[in-house]
């Protein structure tokens, strides 16, 4: 796979805009500020290819990122930013809902977690829905780099025992300044391509 050959082919602002292709599609949802858009930037060897933003929330459409023409990496809306209205919570709600139902192209979540700060109430109803609805995810630490090695080694220690995270979902390491992690998240790709090749 090539991944320099990149367009931003799609972008969804209500639930009745979502892309209906058949390429293997791979989500990734976080909470806002998280660092979703500088961990896409880093896969695709773009330094702006997803919006970087210091405002939390300020995704707010669903963003699809085609990749040589085989895969597709989805940048879905940050959640938790008590500031937007409660009209675009709603249509937040149901256009993220609307994605995930009954799309038989997605082949995994990539769940992001704040290493430093640990799961939120958000991330925890993301992880309990994920497990529920029977999605398969990832989980991806990212800011890996701003902690010490002692406090990393116990943060990710505390992630793996997680209760919401199940103990065959991978964790990565993220660090969108080194790099850390990314080799190892299209790997987790590739081999989900694999098997839905025919």
């Amino acid at each position: 796979m090539n991944k320099n050959r990149v367009t931003l082919s799609h972008v969804a602002g209500t639930h009745t805009q979502l892309y209906q292709g058949t390429l293997p599609q791979f989500a990734f949802s976080g909470r806002s500020n998280v660092g979703k858009s500088s961990l896409i930037n880093r896969l695709l060897n773009r330094k702006s290819m997803a919006r970087v933003s210091g405002e939390p929330g300020k995704t707010i459409t669903i963003n699809y990122y085609e990749v040589d023409n085989t895969v597709m990496l989805v940048d879905l809306p940050g959640y938790g930013y008590a500031k937007r209205s409660q009209s675009e919570q709603n249509r937040w709600s149901l256009m993220v809902e609307s994605y995930f139902t009954n799309n038989s192209f997605l082949c995994f979540v990539v769940q992001l977690i704040d290493l430093k700060v640990g799961p939120t109430t958000d991330d925890l109803h993301m992880l309990d829905w994920l497990y529920e609805t029977r999605t398969p995810f990832i989980v991806v630490a990212t800011k890996s780099d701003k902690l010490n090695k002692t406090n990393r080694e116990k943060q990710l220690a505390m992630l793996a025992s997680h209760p919401s995270i199940p103990e065959d979902v991978p964790i990565v390491p993220f660090s969108a300044l080194s790099g850390e992690g990314a080799d190892q998240i299209w790997a987790y790709i590739e081999d989900a391509v694999r098997e839905v090749e025919p």
